[in-house]
């Protein structure tokens, strides 16, 4: 692992070797500053260059949460929370070393309420965990991001994914927590109750912050009715541009579909060497639609409708369960198969959100782009909600690849931004996506987010070079 010079500072006045040795006091062998461990939890899947931290600590509980904080605070050492390392925008690399803070043994699922539609978890449960532990409660988390996240990080990057045109984001799922602040206290935000008008919401600050702000260490989240009748459907195009017109008239008409893809031509015959699919190598939508079988299939075959009036092709359904998860374990795999077709190089990760009109300009804006500076790029998309991906696969060593890569990728956050849009639709900012966030704010909100992160981490320690930016 290369070990880059940190981009952020420790404070002066920190004391790392006292936090050190007090950490190890309180946790034994749940803290480790082996270099195998620290070079682990230095990196995550983005093309970031990794920082090894100081040390990792491992706690179990809340108060074990809250002693680290304090031990940090005190000696002025950097903490950062850490979950499955999935992140693809550097948002837990430790960039000024200190604590790493990892929330993999804070797993446990705490209490569900089927009549209440919710349930309370730890910060370190896995979604596909998640989901497994409620299969016979006839309920289930529908946040989908595709990788198989822990719930902790997908509160700190307000993660969606597939579902969300229809379940909405972690902004909706999450009703209350329970957060360690940086001196070690712990407060509770929100209730179970479906709404609330009760003070500032300081639940939906947290959703969101990046470990910025404090360490998420319990969560209570909105679950949904498992569908009566899932349908699950591909349809193939001979243009890019008629598979994201399709998606903008699907949605535009009103039919409810639960998830509604796009992979172009390049992401399909990479899905296609990766998980053993034999799609045709053209654009295709992948979609889903819920509800009782008689809905459902009717808003499938409006779907098709529309899909073969645009020149789609191939539209085929699948029901069974199986069928269901092989289609969307294809789709789920993009990153991988991205990763593994470009070997060695790394992945930046677009993740641009615009205006539902505005969406077919942008993909085709930001395709052509990427084929002129000579960068293999495939297209992938949450179509339904606006927000699309391209993957930019490019060697971290090379000045002159990443240049290239990050040009096209300002470019394509300029036309976001113009057209109404967002620089990150659900991967967060982390560090790849600061300075956009300061021109998409403004500089009196960027203000704003400075003044309450003063207020609740006034030493800076917080997952510091994240977010906000210099």
């Amino acid at each position: 692992m290369t070990v880059a010079d940190p981009q952020t500072a420790r404070p002066d006045t920190a004391d790392t070797a006292a936090a050190l040795e007090a950490l190890a006091a309180r946790l034994g062998d749940r803290f480790s500053a082996g270099e195998s461990v620290r070079d682990q939890h230095g990196r995550d899947e983005s093309w970031h260059r990794p920082h090894r931290p100081d040390a990792v600590v491992f706690p179990e509980t809340t108060a074990e949460v809250s002693a680290v904080c304090a031990i940090c605070h005190r000696h002025g050492v950097p903490i950062i929370p850490y979950g499955v390392g999935s992140s693809v925008e550097g948002a837990a690399i430790p960039v000024a070393g200190g604590v790493v803070v990892s929330l993999v043994r804070m797993n446990r699922v705490l209490a569900v309420d089927p009549g209440n539609f919710d349930c309370t978890v730890q910060p370190g449960v896995q979604r596909r965990a998640l989901n497994e532990h409620l299969r016979d409660t006839g309920l289930t988390f529908t946040v989908d991001p595709g990788a198989d996240a822990s719930i902790g990080g997908m509160i700190a990057t307000r993660a969606s994914g597939t579902n969300a045109v229809r379940y909405g984001t972690m902004a909706e799922a999450v009703r209350a927590l329970e957060v360690v602040l940086a001196d070690g206290t712990v407060i509770r935000t929100g209730t179970r109750a479906r709404k609330s008008a009760a003070g500032y919401d300081l639940t939906h600050l947290f959703t969101g912050s990046e470990g910025t702000l404090g360490i998420v260490t319990e969560a209570t989240l909105r679950l949904a009715p498992i569908p009566e009748t899932v349908i699950a459907a591909t349809c193939r195009f001979a243009t890019l541009e008629a598979a994201v017109e399709t998606a903008v008239e699907i949605m535009q008409a009103g039919i409810p579909v639960a998830r509604v893809e796009l992979l172009d031509a390049a992401m399909i015959e990479a899905v296609n060497a990766y998980s053993g699919t034999d799609l045709a190598v053209a654009p295709h939508l992948f979609l889903e639609f819920h509800g009782d079988p008689e809905s459902a299939r009717r808003d499938a075959e409006a779907a098709e409708a529309i899909a073969t009036e645009a020149g789609g092709a191939g539209f085929a359904q699948a029901e069974s369960a199986e069928d269901r998860a092989r289609l969307w374990r294809a789709r789920h795999d993009c990153a991988y198969a991205c990763m593994a077709n470009h070997r060695p190089k790394r992945m930046l990760t677009t993740d641009v959100c615009v205006p539902i009109p505005a969406l077919t300009e942008n993909i085709l804006a930001a395709s052509a782009d990427a084929a002129a500076a000579g960068l293999p790029a495939p297209v992938l998309g949450h179509v339904g909600d606006g927000n699309f991906h391209m993957i930019l696969m490019l060697d971290p060593d090379d000045p002159d690849e990443v240049a290239r890569a990050e040009g096209v990728s300002a470019r394509m956050v300029e036309r976001a931004l113009a057209a109404g849009g967002t620089c990150t639709g659900e991967h967060g900012v982390g560090l790849g996506k600061r300075d956009y966030l300061a021109r998409e704010q403004g500089p009196e909100a960027i203000a704003v987010m400075r003044s309450l992160k003063a207020a609740l981490d006034p030493k800076g320690l917080m997952n510091p070079g994240k977010v906000l930016p210099d």
